[in-house]
């Protein structure tokens, strides 16, 4: 025969698992939100930002191979409250010619966009509204910028920088302060 205790233990376990979740419970309804209740993910308007200066611009390594150097103009970082990252991007080619674009990345989506090409005047060229989409980071063998950006410095472990200032601190260094 089992000790008093060893049952008491026993009804007390079997009480704890038939204890089911009341969806009326004033406290578990408070901390419940159901995908109804979740808005879609809506991207916020842009502006084109200043031209980029060339005592701005961060270089950031990309690989081994890479023959292009790449930089962020660290002026136009911005995290935007819709988890976009947005930063003008300068590539400096081999063959000496350089190619300006502003960006964004959507770090929850391993996503990026191409918003505007900068031409040699100092302006820019907004991508034509249907050609705007969102393309997936691909980690590949060449231009593989995208994916050092994101994973090495501004989606560190797929979240999205909370401040410019951690972008650009991220750029400083190297790599994410938070990615071993």
């Amino acid at each position: 025969m089992k000790p008093w205790w060893a049952l008491l233990l026993a009804g007390v376990a079997m009480g704890v698992g038939a204890q089911r979740f009341d969806p009326n419970s004033h406290v578990e309804k408070n901390n419940y939100q159901s995908d109804e209740d979740e808005k879609p993910w809506q991207e916020l308007e842009m502006e084109l930002p200043a031209f980029p200066k060339q005592e701005n611009l961060i270089e950031f390594y990309v690989s081994a191979v890479a023959t292009n150097k790449y930089s962020i103009d660290a002026s136009t970082l911005a995290a935007g409250a819709d988890g976009v990252i947005r930063y003008v991007l300068v590539v400096q080619t081999s063959g000496g010619a350089t190619n300006v674009s502003f960006e964004g990345m959507h770090c929850k989506e391993k996503s990026w966009k191409h918003y505007a090409t900068g031409r040699s005047d100092g302006t820019w060229i907004k991508t034509r509204a249907a050609r705007i989409e969102w393309r997936p980071i691909e980690n590949k063998a060449v231009n593989r910028h995208h994916a050092a950006l994101s994973r090495d410095l501004f989606c560190p472990m797929g979240n999205a920088i909370y401040t410019a200032d951690e972008g650009r601190n991220a750029l400083r260094l190297g790599k994410h302060p938070s990615s071993n």
